[in-house]
């Protein structure tokens, strides 16, 4: 992050991953520094970076990964609604999706990003506050990821689910993992704490099915009730031994100290759109820069993703 002084509450919202709205209560409960300049609230970088040490967040990237600048990304906030004209807004979390939104913007299309987990992001494309949604939900009774429940939570709707990538899901525990932690079951164990992704999140969903399986709910587990919102978080909280054991992906687990990383799932990472817009000119646009080679090149020195079926339509409802 670039030193600045006059950093807006957009800035802070897309640094730190959350709402405009969430960080006015960050503000109102006096958790993250601000200073007004008449009636406009600004920031310095040693708020965000005295907030980030004392909460464990992590600000956004602002370096370019290729031709790409990240800092170039617009944030949008779904509590204020979307109305007509205000742009084609991709919902989800990783890294390739800022990339998208870039490389649209480059294609002459208004991308904004929502930083939203997959259960939110398919609620809110069902209500059309989103052009785009995420998700990388696994469902165990049919042992697929996204479909299921995309028909649950998009009901009637045609839909069309495109891959963007495949990641491995897994354990974050302290490194070595001196208490030799291996299964689902080791969550429920007297001596493991852990810290929880939000409701939603779909590595969140990947464990609440594990543990519906194992007979286990929730509250047996200690720390289930501790949630943060992105898998940077909880990771760096196993890390410096605030818990014993969190849910994420093996990307995350290889930028974070202190930490080891048990895989346990290989997920699909997918793109769900309504099936009546494929043939806008902002669909059409998505799934071109996919499926160039352009933006696959991207992607092929980050470890941690598997692009072979990016682009590819998995299914349609």
């Amino acid at each position: 992050m670039a030193t600045r002084d006059a950093l807006t509450v957009e800035d802070v919202a897309g640094l730190l991953n959350v709402s405009r709205s969430g960080i006015y209560a960050l503000i109102k409960n006096g958790e993250i520094g601000s200073y007004k300049v008449g009636r406009k609230i600004r920031f310095t970088e040693a708020h965000v970076r005295d907030y980030v040490t004392r909460s464990g967040r992590e600000p956004r990237r602002q370096e370019a990964y290729g031709s790409v600048a990240l800092d170039e990304n617009k944030y949008f906030d779904l509590s204020t609604g979307r109305r007509g004209g205000e742009g084609f807004v991709i919902c989800g979390q990783d890294l390739i999706l800022d990339i998208l939104s870039n490389f649209m913007r480059m294609h002459g299309v208004t991308a904004l990003r929502a930083y939203i987990g997959s259960y939110d992001s398919l609620v809110s494309l069902y209500h059309d506050k989103v052009s785009v949604a995420t998700a990388h939900l696994w469902d165990s009774s049919s042992d697929d990821y996204n479909v299921p429940h995309v028909r649950t939570l998009l009901p009637g709707i045609r839909c069309t689910i495109i891959n963007v990538t495949y990641r491995t899901q897994g354990l974050y525990v302290a490194k070595g993992n001196p208490k030799n932690i291996q299964t689902w079951s080791d969550f429920a164990r007297d001596d493991i704490r852990m810290i929880n992704r939000e409701k939603g999140a779909g590595s969140r969903v990947l464990l609440d099915e594990n543990l519906k399986l194992l007979d286990l709910y929730g509250s047996q587990v200690a720390g289930y009730d501790e949630e943060n919102q992105s898998h940077l978080a909880v990771a760096s909280a196993v890390g410096r031994g605030e818990a014993d054991i969190a849910v994420g992906t093996e990307k995350i687990a290889r930028q974070v100290e202190n930490i080891d990383f048990v895989p346990m799932k290989r997920e699909r990472y997918d793109l769900v759109v309504k099936t009546e817009r494929v043939d806008t000119p902002e669909i059409k646009t998505l799934f071109e820069i996919l499926r160039s080679a352009k933006f696959q090149n991207e992607f092929k020195s980050i470890g941690g993703y598997d692009i072979s079926d990016m682009g590819k339509i998995i299914h349609e409802t």
